[in-house]
C-alpha cells in the first residue's frame, strides 16, 4: 500500500443506490443512507446513468474500513496495520468470495461488465479468464496486486486506465495499458481531483457501452 492510497478527494453528492445481498456478501446496488466512503458509489450511480445498467459494488472487506479521522491525518497513519488489513483480506482469502458474488450475477444477467480499482483491479481479471469468463468484459484503474500472468490469462476484452505515477502498477505492467493518464497518481480515479476522476469515469462508460450492448 502506498501513500496515494491514503489520501484523497470526495465528491459533494449523495448514493442514490441501496443495500442488499449478493450471495456471501453485503452490498450496494445502484441503477435499477448509510455510508462509508461515497465516492465509489457515486462512480456506480454515474455508471448506471450513462451505461444504463444495474450496478452492483459487493463489499469485501466485509465492513472492515479505516476510520476517516485517521485517513485525513498523515501523522496518525501509522496507528493502521496495513500488514494485518491486507493479510485478512488477501487474494487466497478474497478471490473465491468475489468468484461467487461474479458466477450468482452471470445467472441473473444476460451482458455484464466489472470494473475494479486500486486492490479491486486483480478481482476483475480472476472474472475474464480464458478457462472460465464470468462476464463479458473488464475495466480497471490503477490495479494493485497484479501479476502478468493474470493479464495474460485474461480472455475477454480488457481496458487498464494507468497513471503515471504508481508504484504498484510498474512500467512492466504498464506494456499492457491502454489508456494512459500522464502526471495522475495511483488513486486518481476514485480519490483524485474531479478532472482525472472524470476522465477515468467518461474511459469506462465509453468501454462499456462498445461492449455491453
Amino acid at each position: 500500500m502506498s501513500d496515494c492510497c491514503l489520501k484523497g478527494f470526495q465528491w459533494n453528492a449523495k448514493p442514490k443506490g441501496r443495500d442488499a445481498k449478493l450471495v456471501i456478501l453485503n452490498c450496494y446496488i445502484t441503477g435499477s443512507n448509510k455510508d462509508r466512503f461515497t465516492n465509489t458509489r457515486l462512480l456506480a450511480d454515474q455508471y448506471a446513468e450513462e451505461v444504463g445498467a444495474t450496478v452492483y459494488i459487493p463489499d469485501i472487506f466485509k465492513g472492515e474500513v479505516i476510520p476517516a479521522d485517521i485517513l485525513n491525518d498523515q501523522s496518525r497513519w501509522a496507528e493502521m496495520d496495513v500488514p494485518g488489513f491486507l493479510e485478512r483480506n488477501s487474494k487466497a482469502i478474497r478471490g473465491s468470495e468475489v468468484i461467487e458474488c461474479a458466477g450468482d450475477l452471470r445467472s441473473q444477467h444476460k451482458r455484464i461488465g466489472s470494473i475494479g480499482f486500486c486492490y479491486g483491479g486483480w478481482g476483475v481479471f480472476l472474472f475474464g479468464t480464458k478457462a472460465n469468463p464470468l462476464v463479458d468484459c473488464i475495466t480497471t484503474a490503477h490495479p494493485s496486486q497484479l501479476e502478468e500472468i493474470e493479464i495474460e490469462n485474461v480472455g475477454v476484452p480488457v481496458q487498464i486506465m494507468a497513471p503515471e505515477k504508481d508504484p504498484w502498477f510498474t512500467d512492466e505492467l504498464k506494456a499492457f495499458s491502454n489508456r494512459y493518464f500522464p502526471g495522475l497518481e495511483h488513486g486518481f480515479a476514485v480519490r483524485g481531483e474531479r478532472e482525472g476522476m472524470e476522465r477515468a469515469k467518461n474511459a469506462a462508460v465509453l468501454w462499456f457501452q462498445q461492449w455491453l450492448k
